[in-house]
Order: structure tokens, then sequence, then C-alpha cells
């Protein structure tokens, strides 16, 4: 049954090309077997191409105690196929990023409690708008210039927003989300529907769920586990 699952995270300097590596199963991850599909899109000319190029120079260049990247995780419906997973998933970041440098990896786990697949996607995003002007890696992270941008970086979108300015940008970014899975859905031919309200906001006495986590998952008999799911079923208010 499809739920609506989705964070926001930003990503300090130093950090981004590890992360990079990290959702695309690279290295000594390499060995997982969740990695179904990975894309990346609007990388400027210098990075050739290659995400980590494009990590590696924001992890050197972006401003001290910056974001380095935001990265959007988001739950996706298991009615889809793994092709329609994978089209959901373009959408969603041409969605969340429009023109800024992106990466994304599809991860399909095996869910610890149902046993069944819990497919998802992380996308990493970087803050700064390309305006055509074309720079070197070390000018693309440095402080845009408003009179002469040519002589400055690449804008920031996040720049100069209020905390209620960002407190509603990230409720609309739920929205889209869900209003992006469900036309999705809908054109699939599923009728199942996600809602990124909460529970109060729905008017549902329904308590968030706890998480269990896998090492009490693991303590717990099949009985348990059984009855777990059997519950979650019968109170699932996402469609």
């Amino acid at each position: 049954m499809a739920s609506f699952h989705y964070t926001i995270k930003s990503g300090k300097k130093g950090t981004a090309r590890r992360h990079g590596a990290y959702i695309d199963r690279e290295g000594a991850l390499s060995a997982r077997d969740d990695l179904v599909h990975s894309s990346h899109g609007n990388l400027p000319a210098w990075a050739e191409n290659e995400p980590r190029t494009f990590w590696a120079m924001a992890d050197r260049h972006e401003r001290s105690n910056g974001a380095a990247y935001r990265e959007h995780e988001i739950a996706l419906p298991k009615e889809l196929s793994v092709e329609q997973q994978i089209e959901l998933a373009d959408r969603l970041a041409c969605a969340l990023a429009g023109r800024k440098p992106y990466q994304y990896a599809i991860h399909a786990p095996e869910g610890a409690l149902e046993g069944a697949g819990n497919p998802h996607v992380h996308l990493m995003c970087s803050d700064r708008v390309p305006d055509g002007v074309e720079r070197e890696p070390e000018r693309t992270f440095a402080r845009f210039n408003p009179t002469q941008p040519d002589k400055g970086g690449c804008r920031k979108d996040s720049g100069g927003k209020s905390p209620l300015e960002l407190r509603q940008q990230v409720t609309a970014t739920r929205k889209l989300v869900a209003d992006t899975q469900n036309q999705m859905l809908a054109e699939c031919g599923h009728t199942t529907r996600v809602d990124h309200r909460s529970h109060r906001d729905r008017g549902l006495a329904r308590r968030p769920e706890r998480h269990l986590g896998p090492t009490l998952i693991k303590q717990m008999a099949d009985a348990e586990k059984e009855q777990y799911v059997d519950y979650r079923a019968a109170h699932d208010d996402n469609t």
C-alpha cells in the first residue's frame, strides 16, 4: 500500500562527495544489492558529467559552515513497477531540482518487518542556480553578485528567505511531492493515493506509528510481526 514519506535535510560543506558515493553505492558499498537506478542532471561543463567532480568542488569551494547540498528522501509507491518508479523519480527530480545540479539514486532494501521491498529515492540538489554564465569551479560557489552576476558566483536558491518563508516552502514542497506521486499513480491505473498532510490536519485520531528499528524487529516473534503488519494494514489511511 502506498504511504507518504518525505524528508529534507542539508549537507554541510565537506560531506557532499562522500554522501554522493554513499547513495550511488560506490566503493565498499558496492556489495549492497539495493541500488535500483541512479541518474544526474544540470551539471556545469567543468564537471564533465560526473556528479562526484561537482560535489568535490562544492566541498572545496562552498563557504564555511554553508550547505553543500540539500537531500530529499521520498518513499516510492510499491504499486508501481520498477520502470514506473524510475519515471516517477525523474519527474520528482525535475520538479524539485528545476535547473539546479542534482544526483539521485533509487534504493529498494528488503523491509525488516514485512519482508517486502522498501523503494525510495535519495535526491541530492545543489542550491546553486545556473544562469548561463560560464564559471570555473571556484567562481561557481562564490558569493552571488546581484549587480554584476558574471563577477560573482551562482545565486543560491535558499538565500534571503525568512523562517516563515522557509516553512511555507517546505509545506508547498510536501504537497508537490504528493501531487506528483498521485498523478503517476492515476496514469498507471491505480486508485491508491498518498496525502502529505499530518494526521491532525486530516482530522484523524490515529497516533503516528512508532519507529521500531531493525534491532527491536529482530527480537520480535513471527506472531508479533504478523500482528503489527495486520494492524498497520487495517489502519492504513493513505488511500
